[in-house]
């Protein structure tokens, strides 16, 4: 999966905690919203307001959200391991190390591997 593609399946998956997201896609989600956030710092320190960095802000949460619950079902673990972000700093690292870990090979209890045989990526259908 490249860089547009992600946030292309990032914004249309929005809502969609079900399924699963290769490591690609949940890193290039992230390298978008850090990208985004450093634009929309410099236009606010421009115009002396931060208003564009707030609405960024709130335009990627929830997609974050999503596409990080669904990198946790690639590795077959529950969403509700994001909530480790709560523990300052071990919360942090622990969710990196999963983050970087290569998803569990072949289906598992969240959905067939999106990889598939090949190891390449089959999109998966905008829900």
């Amino acid at each position: 999966m490249n860089f547009i593609q992600a946030i292309k399946s990032g914004f249309s998956n929005y809502v969609n905690f079900s399924g699963r997201a290769i490591r690609s896609e949940y890193w290039y989600w992230v390298l978008f919203t850090v990208l985004g956030m450093i634009v929309t710092e410099i236009i606010d320190y421009a115009i002396g307001t931060p208003v564009t960095y707030w609405i960024f802000g709130l335009a990627v949460l929830l997609p974050g959200i999503a596409v990080g619950v669904r990198r946790l079902h690639d590795l077959d673990r529950s969403g509700w391991w994001l909530l480790l972000s709560f523990i300052p700093l071990i919360g942090a690292i622990v969710l990196i190390v999963w983050f970087c870990t290569k998803g569990t090979d072949g289906a598992n209890r969240f959905g067939p591997d999106p990889l598939g045989a090949s190891g390449q990526f089959s999109p998966r259908p905008a829900v």
